[in-house]
């Protein structure tokens, strides 16, 4: 069982997702006494008799005022048993964007639902989001429990829709749990609940500490985006050429036969430094800087990857996006596309589907992509680009499409990363 279990929290807003990731804050002592300190000031101003839990996470002025979550929170707590690093993801529907961007790297997701509202559109559109973005495992938390009295019947209610639309996106049995919880109580968020006598399953810490957690699959041969060539031309170091980023996958060591992209030279790695000196091996996540035994005209946005399993050098992208802008997608578009440190024009050419995450179901042929539409789009850019499959390399398989005219994110997209239809 791996020490390390990145989530995610999603779900329609006032479902209480700050309330629980604050809950498990404050119950694994992971809170410090200045931050306790605040909330405990903030909610007595606010006229409340107990800590309001969702301020350890709503951080932002705008947020607290609002009683929203706004953008992506990332918190760090640790049990005996094991280390978390959670993305509190927003909840309306206008921000569905961030909750691309907290669950890209999560290998397991809580999707939070009102107990007395059951299972409501967003909470069908983020559970479709987590299906395309391959989170292997669900915890549909039925938060509120005991505004409807600890009532069983309605948790099953609740409980069977869900794992029927879960399954319906291609999650295995085994892989969803659903618990009853009250993240403003306590019930069943660290210790199980004397309130819910019927529910025989664990706790919800109890469950994210002994979960086994699949390998990555995005982490297999070597990706190295260059995003740095280092030339000091000092008196010390008058010959060193150096290419720092950090490793999207698999893992590097010197002597290592690699591939560079999109050029496709062959070459041999002679060091891997870091500001700590050389390593004998570093892996997926690190920083370091490749010298390579072989001098090659190689720039920021080239990738270094391992032999085997090269990547498809490419100028057409057949990809599913998540369309996260206000004005609509159609087709002849011209945007950017930014790959790793790469960035190149691209025009849009076909949108071959929309996925409506409802009925999950696909239309052909659609005119556009509005706000928080999915659909599967071929783009042509104006370079030759090293691609992955999202499914068999994450980092190397995702990228932003962006607007030229003023920079901002318009859609995530992901090369190949089929639909979640039913029938598949």
């Amino acid at each position: 069982m791996t020490d390390l279990l990145r989530l995610a929290t999603a779900g329609s807003v006032d479902d209480g997702k700050s309330t629980l990731v604050g809950r498990l804050l404050y119950d694994t002592k992971s809170v410090l006494a200045d931050q306790l300190d605040a909330v405990h000031r903030a909610s007595v101003d606010k006229g409340l008799s107990t800590p309001d839990l969702s301020l350890l996470v709503d951080g932002l002025r705008s947020e607290r005022e609002q009683g929203i979550t706004i953008d992506v929170a990332y918190r760090y707590f640790a049990t005996p048993r094991r280390t978390f690093v959670l993305a509190d993801t927003p909840g309306h529907v206008q921000y569905t964007r961030n909750t691309v961007t907290g669950a890209s790297t999560a290998r397991l997701a809580i999707l939070l639902v009102d107990a007395r509202k059951g299972v409501v559109e967003q909470t069908r559109r983020h559970a479709a989001v987590l299906a395309l973005l391959g989170v292997p495992r669900l915890v549909l938390a039925v938060n509120k429990i005991d505004l409807v009295d600890f009532d069983e019947g309605t948790f099953e209610v609740i409980a069977k829709e869900f794992a029927t639309h879960a399954a319906a996106l291609g999650y295995p049995r085994g892989s969803v749990l659903t618990i009853p919880v009250s993240a403003l109580r306590g019930d069943n968020v660290v210790e199980p609940s004397a309130n819910t006598p019927w529910y025989t399953g664990p706790a919800l810490l109890e469950h994210l500490e002994t979960v086994p957690v699949e390998p990555d699959p995005h982490e297999a041969a070597l990706r190295f985006p260059v995003q740095y060539v280092i030339r000091p031309r000092t008196p010390e170091h008058p010959d060193y050429r150096g290419y720092a980023g950090q490793i999207a996958a698999g893992s590097v060591r010197p002597g290592d036969e690699v591939v560079v992209l999109p050029a496709g030279r062959l070459t041999r790695v002679t060091r891997v430094d870091t500001p700590d000196g050389p390593l004998t091996e570093a892996t997926a996540g690190r920083s370091v800087t490749l010298l390579l035994a072989d001098d090659i005209d190689i720039s920021r946005g080239d990738l270094i990857v391992g032999q085997g399993q090269l990547p498809v050098i490419t100028d057409e992208l057949d990809a599913t996006l998540a369309w996260l802008a206000d004005k609509p997608l159609r087709a002849g578009a011209r945007v950017l596309v930014k790959h790793g440190a790469r960035t190149v024009q691209a025009i849009v050419g076909e949108l071959r589907t929309r996925f409506d995450e409802q009925r999950l179901s696909t239309v052909d042929a659609p005119e556009s992509l509005a706000l928080n539409e999915i659909g599967q789009v071929t783009l042509r850019t104006s370079a030759p680009v090293p691609v992955d499959d999202y499914a068999t390399h994450g980092r190397t398989g995702a990228f932003l499409v962006i607007d030229p005219a003023d920079g901002t994110t318009l859609a995530a997209g992901l090369v190949g990363a089929p639909l979640p239809v039913r029938g598949r």
